[in-house]
């Protein structure tokens, strides 16, 4: 399979900077490496067959970037684009 472009909205941008920021308040590091991992977690999505898993809402997918953090993701045949970040925990839609 031929890779995907991956985009990252600016939804998701402001998403990931709002958890970085709240993370560094305890610990900057923490938040740093944060931010690196999701931005390699979610740049890894150019491969087709990176995991993702279907989306609680109809039409998307979501990436565990990490433990406590999905990315919600919609998918063509020549992208995946980056919608938002949140917590496990939070209860959508």
């Amino acid at each position: 399979m031929k890779a995907l472009r991956v985009i990252k909205t600016d939804q998701f941008l402001a998403d990931l900077e709002d958890v970085v920021m709240f993370i560094a308040q305890d610990n900057v590091l923490a938040a740093m490496d944060l931010e690196q991992h999701v931005h390699s977690q979610v740049d890894s999505l150019a491969d087709p067959n990176f995991p993702r898993r279907p989306g609680r809402v109809a039409g998307t997918l979501e990436l565990v970037a990490h433990s406590n953090y999905i990315v919600l993701l919609q998918q063509t045949d020549t992208t995946v684009t980056a919608l938002a970040v949140m917590h496990v925990a939070r209860q959508y839609p």
